[in-house]
């Protein structure tokens, strides 16, 4: 899983990814500094996997990760090439989802590229700059479409969501703002366009140390959740330069830091979790001497295709999964044999759909 940090330059988005990555961005109080985007690999904490570490005592535990791409800072005109503008776009392609950094702080000796505060300005300017990137894209499929349609009344459709589409940019609107309205088959075809402002996007409002314990009453915080729940997408609110003490502590000495500023989660962890709910993925585990490990896939996914995830014999040859909710292999102290004769231990075909914290062994034959 990939995302791609973006945000306007001096908002705090390199000091986060330092922060959570820890994979030390250059953060400087000047715009462009980020050029080439960074990349940083987090491991997403699994508690499920240290307790099945201990019952098999495994030789090896693999948790799963997301990649952060630190994307260069973006000014009005990017879609025309302005600063860095080519690079990043291109580099938001490759990024599954967007964390959209915004400054909800305060602080005169920090620049801000416009001048002035405004989360929803900022917002309003990335996200015109996708759009419009967006519009040149749709308008070279669309003329190809409607030459291809009068000749083939089979690309109609197609043809008619495109200019829906269209007209959604044209009003100033992202592309994702109608993902609630329109089919399975409809969003899987807008997906492969690959428009920017169709992909799944996170605002993390970055606040002052200060408004940390009280982010609730943050009021560039609220405009951001209001806009937000107007495009359907997710909001985490998080402060830098806490996060970025946070990265330099142990797991105890972060607990204590946390419950001291009176913060129930880090930003690190609001982030893992609203990312696996944005992007609709759930973690399936194998479990054994030699290994323990949790997988990756989207919610939805059969077993077939959870096995594919291990290794493509696994799903070319698939015959069954042998399969136990977590909670139930943990009842048994991990005792697989106990497990089957209470019956806890099921075999699934090829129409199982994968549930989160399931443990699974697949048997295959190719």
């Amino acid at each position: 899983m990939r995302l791609g940090i973006v945000g306007l330059p001096n908002v705090g988005k390199s000091t986060l990814f330092n922060a959570i990555t820890k994979a030390g961005a250059e953060a400087a109080n000047y715009p462009f500094c980020t050029i080439e985007p960074n990349t940083g690999v987090v491991i997403v904490p699994d508690e499920r996997l240290k307790v099945l570490h201990e019952i098999y005592n495994s030789k090896k535990t693999v948790y799963t990760a997301i990649e952060f791409y630190d994307i260069a800072g973006l000014v009005k005109g990017a879609s025309k090439g302005q600063g860095l503008g080519n690079k990043f776009l291109g580099h938001i392609r490759e990024a599954a989802a967007i964390v959209h950094v915004v400054r909800c702080f305060d602080d005169s000796n920090v620049v801000h590229v416009d001048g002035s505060i405004n989360p929803l300005s900022d917002i309003e300017t990335i996200n015109t700059e996708l759009i419009l990137a967006d519009m040149e894209t749709l308008e070279r499929r669309l003329q190809r479409t409607a030459k291809s349609a009068k000749s083939d009344k089979s690309l109609q459709g197609e043809l008619e969501l495109l200019n829906k589409i269209n007209d959604v940019l044209a009003e100033g609107l992202s592309a994702r703002t109608i993902a609630y309205e329109i089919s399975e088959e409809e969003d899987i075809f807008l997906k492969s366009l690959d428009l920017l402002s169709y992909k799944p996007i996170i605002y993390a409002a970055n606040i002052s140390e200060d408004d940390a314990a009280s982010e609730g009453d943050n009021e560039y915080v609220k405009q951001v959740r209001a806009f937000a729940e107007k495009e359907g997408s997710e909001v985490i609110v998080v402060c830098a330069k806490i996060e970025a003490e946070i990265s330099e502590l142990e797991d105890e000495e972060k607990t204590a830091f946390l419950e001291e500023l009176g913060i129930n989660e880090s930003g690190l962890d609001k982030l893992i979790k609203t990312s696996y709910k944005l992007l609709d993925l759930i973690s399936f585990l194998t479990a054994g001497e030699p290994e323990v490990r949790a997988w990756t896939i989207r919610r939805g996914a059969k077993a077939p295709e959870a096995a594919g995830k291990i290794h493509t014999d696994f799903q070319k040859g698939f015959i069954r999964a042998e399969t136990i909710a977590y909670d139930k292999l943990i009842e048994c102290k991990g005792n697989l044999a106990q497990a089957k004769e209470k019956g806890l231990v099921r075999s699934e075909g090829k129409e199982y759909v994968v549930k989160d914290g399931d443990v699974i062994h697949f048997l295959f034959n190719v």
